[in-house]
């Protein structure tokens, strides 16, 4: 399955959400969301929305997870299928696993203004964890770790002026970043209200029950 490569915003459109997928463009009056808060992609403006069902309410629940952390439908169940055989409630675990991912720290820590472009980061080889370089969006972060800029990506125009733009970017409360560095330590794991937007993790949970 190909990764989704449509308009974004749409997206958000469809979940009737602000997913923060386009980073500072989601704060500005210019989201679509805040334009057209009830109207679904598709929809004819004015014609009325069906009462979802219990299913469709997990589904979705689903659905907005995957595209808020930008993973496909096999990795989504892989990580749930983690947090199933670890210790604790499930739908915790798995927001732990979710927001561990080294391309959500990165985009917690405030090196990007959102997760795509945090992947994109990642992937190209700017970070490196524990002094190691990793380019793999999907490796977990540990407690402890040390996320930073490698010395060589520096010199690049995009993190030359990254400190200043850092100052006016919410970070994560779990996670110590010192802008001058660029580098980052993952202080603790995340809680489930911690998650950025929040999710009902118990609907996730629910979804793939059902269908055990």
């Amino acid at each position: 399955m190909a990764r989704y490569t449509g308009p974004l915003c749409k997206l958000c459109r469809r979940e009737s959400m602000k997913l923060y997928l386009k980073g500072d463009k989601c704060m500005t009056p210019k989201c679509p969301v805040e334009k057209r808060p009830n109207v679904l992609p598709g929809q004819i403006q004015g014609a009325r929305r069906r009462k979802p069902t219990e299913y469709g309410l997990q589904l979705r629940e689903k659905q907005k997870a995957r595209r808020i952390y930008g993973v496909l439908e096999r990795q989504f169940r892989r990580h749930f299928e983690e947090a199933t055989k670890s210790v604790g409630a499930t739908g915790d675990r798995l927001i732990e696993i979710l927001e561990s991912r080294l391309d959500n720290v990165v985009y917690r820590m405030g090196f990007a203004s959102n997760r795509n472009k945090a992947r994109q980061l990642v992937t190209h080889g700017h970070f490196t964890v524990n002094n190691r370089k990793l380019s793999i969006p999907s490796a977990m972060v540990k407690v402890g770790d040390v996320v930073a800029v490698r010395e060589n990506s520096r010199k690049l125009e995009y993190f030359k002026d990254l400190a200043e733009e850092m100052a006016n970017r919410d970070m994560a409360s779990w996670v110590e970043v010192d802008t001058k560095n660029l580098s980052g330590k993952l202080t603790r794991l995340p809680g489930p209200k911690e998650a950025q937007p929040i999710l009902s993790e118990q609907l996730i949970v629910e979804h793939y029950s059902r269908r055990i």
